[in-house]
């Protein structure tokens, strides 16, 4: 399985953005993902300091039990856990079967688009 990566934009014309990431997904060769956000102000309302620092401790742990990824950045399992909702609704990590999470990134990117 090829590796996958992610690019984080600011694009105001989510429009042009969704095009960009339909032009990508034609593409014979795996191009990377695309998360566009509209703002700053949306992009920092979701991906917090505390969530990004989350993200970041997931991509190093691998595979991780919420309670476990609480006591490893000894935070609260019930905000990590809603935190956790909310970087898997954007798409940035992922429930395992075994009722852990994981980043299935192997790298990130930020630009702004435009």
């Amino acid at each position: 399985m090829e590796a996958r990566t992610l690019t984080i934009t600011v694009q105001p014309d989510w429009q042009a953005a969704l095009r960009s990431a339909g032009k990508a997904a034609q593409s014979e060769t795996y191009q990377g993902e695309t998360l566009n956000f509209e703002s700053a102000d949306v992009f920092l309302g979701r991906l917090t300091a505390l969530r990004w620092s989350l993200l970041r401790q997931i991509m190093r742990l691998g595979e991780v039990p919420i309670r476990e990824l609480a006591r490893q950045i000894d935070r609260d399992v019930r905000r990590v856990h809603d935190d956790v909702v909310v970087l898997t609704e954007l798409g940035l990590i992922e429930r395992t079967a075994s009722g852990g999470v994981l980043c299935p990134f192997v790298d990130l990117h930020f630009r702004k688009a435009g």
